[in-house]
């Protein structure tokens, strides 16, 4: 007999490197069990990222699934989940046919340079070349990072998704679109939607009104019919339906009712619901967001402005300004898989622990140009410093430094933005576990960092809002009834004179990464 422990709660938690599927105590806040799949990246020439939405969607399924026999292996009864919540990468691009339910091209993921000549073209139609010309409207700098360029290379490059268009066969999503669409059916009465959270991320969205721009999607040259209904992140969309996948026929019918893009998943999974509450997420990119009420924020020091989260079809929704750092635990995986001077990232950690300093070797992995705050695409990635005496054990600790100096940059604006700097930082996401970095970063900051026990705040922000989605209401957001959290918490254990110094030689370092590239070169070949 299957034990009944009240109400359950499911999350897909699909990131850029892996999916996993989590299942909560909605009472308690518990993580049950979950399951993880590590997702293949594609590099088809230099600068481009690319995924395959169909693996994407399989490794969901299997997520799903592993985390259902898990939960039996455990006795618990998988009747109690009742309602899921999708959290994912932001601005991934993937545009598919409805009537064969395939998407129509890999995705372009957001880390995706090809666009670098789609964004130069743009600016030139922009008086000033004013890359913040969209700035009140959307609160995003025009930039290779966000769907719509990604779209309009698409539509430019590849016929089938031209030829899809003019037939009126053609959907556009980012990647909680495409897979609440699979999952509520797909080709047969599939749900096409997406929350404000992942449209304020396509800069086709006015952040204000909360509706597609008409003057944005002219500009961009997109037709709206493409584009998927804009939902609130915490409402039933669509119910799960039965896949031949699915062995068990497990979750069928039960309701997805949550969905916000990763970062503002982290923050509702923090519980930041207080104006002025921040976190920094530390996955394959870096991202600090803080709460800013329910009032737009707009920075003077390169952040940008974006929808925190919307509770609920007639809830207010609050704003949040970012710092996004595209590089983070992608270094880290870069050194494993590309220079192969560890097998692991636990082995990066100890190269780097092994040595404790960088000698002088300071490390920009500029690997897509530079995000906040200098939105600067012609940087490339450097290491600097370098001597006889530099080894892997040096370059490993300066990968490590250059995570927590770029989140340095973009608290230093927050705090310049804000007026009132934070006192300590909020931290989660994968690259938390690693205790060097945590204090690395508390010493670069010069204040405490200060960790969840549990690390899976991203799934728990999407497991939040659709357990307290209407009609399911089975978590309380109410202030009172938050499950306090136990913390860790790292204290700065260096100077701050000796740590104001080596941030002003990253500073230099950054400088001499940048006007690397011109869009002129060789990648920038049409699709296949």
């Amino acid at each position: 007999m299957a034990a009944s422990l009240g109400p359950l709660v499911g999350a897909i938690d699909q990131g850029t490197s892996s999916t996993r599927f989590l299942v909560f105590n909605a009472e308690t806040a518990e993580l049950l069990s979950h399951h993880q799949v590590e997702i293949k990246q594609e590099f088809p020439k230099e600068g481009w990222v690319e995924q395959d939405p169909m693996e994407i969607l399989n490794s969901v399924y299997e997520c799903v699934e592993k985390t259902c026999e898990k939960m039996q292996e455990l006795n618990i009864d998988i009747a109690n989940i009742r309602a899921i919540g999708v959290t994912n990468q932001r601005e991934t691009t993937v545009v598919w046919d409805k009537t064969t339910g395939e998407p129509l091209y890999n995705a372009i993921v957001w880390l995706d340079l090809r666009t670098q000549s789609t964004v130069e073209r743009l600016l030139k139609r922009v008086p000033g070349k004013n890359k913040t010309f969209s700035k009140f409207k959307t609160g995003l700098p025009l930039s290779t990072y966000f769907s719509a360029v990604k779209l309009r290379w698409l539509l430019d490059n590849v016929e089938e998704i031209k030829k899809a268009v003019e037939d009126g066969r053609a959907m556009f999503g980012t990647i909680d679109s495409w897979l609440i669409w699979s999952l509520t059916g797909g080709k047969n009465g599939g749900i096409h939607c997406t929350d404000v959270t992942n449209a304020s991320r396509t800069m086709l969205f006015n952040i204000h009104s909360l509706e597609w721009d008409a003057e944005l999607c002219k500009f961009f040259d997109i037709p709206m019919e493409i584009l998927p209904n804009v939902r609130s992140s915490s409402e039933i969309y669509g119910v799960m339906v039965c896949f031949p996948v699915f062995e068990s026929g497990a979750l069928t019918g039960v309701p997805i009712s949550g969905c916000l893009g990763d970062q503002h998943a982290a923050l509702v999974g923090q519980m930041c619901f207080q104006d002025g509450q921040a976190k920094n997420t530390y996955g394959t990119g870096c991202f600090l967001l803080c709460n800013t009420g329910q009032k737009s924020v707009f920075s003077q020091h390169g952040l940008i402005t974006t929808i925190a989260y919307k509770m609920g079809r007639d809830k207010p929704v609050f704003y949040a300004l970012e710092g996004s750092v595209a590089i983070a635990g992608a270094v880290v995986r870069w050194l494993r898989d590309n220079l192969g001077i560890a097998q692991s990232s636990q082995e990066v950690e100890k190269l780097a622990a092994d040595v404790g300093t960088s000698y002088g070797c300071y490390f920009v992995p500029a690997f897509s140009g530079l995000y906040a705050p200098y939105w600067e695409p012609s940087a490339r990635g450097i290491i600097c410093g370098l001597t006889q005496f530099t080894n892997k054990n040096h370059i490993a600790f300066a990968a490590l430094e250059a995570v927590c100096f770029q989140t340095r940059e973009i608290l230093d604006a927050m705090n310049k933005d804000c007026g009132i700097p934070l006192s300590q930082l909020q931290v989660d996401g994968g690259m938390t576990n690693n205790k060097i970095l945590m204090q690395l970063q508390s010493d670069i900051l010069c204040i405490p960092v200060v960790k969840p026990s549990m690390s899976e705040t991203t799934a728990l922000g999407a497991a939040m809002a659709a357990g307290a989605a209407e009609g399911v209401e089975v978590w309380s957001l109410n202030p009172g009834d938050l499950t306090a959290v136990t913390c860790e918490r790292f204290e700065p254990q260096i100077n701050p004179e000796e740590s104001e110094y080596r941030y002003a030689r990253w500073k230099k370092a950054v400088m001499k990464s940048m006007g690397w590239e011109t869009s002129g070169g060789p990648s920038n070949g049409k699709a296949k």
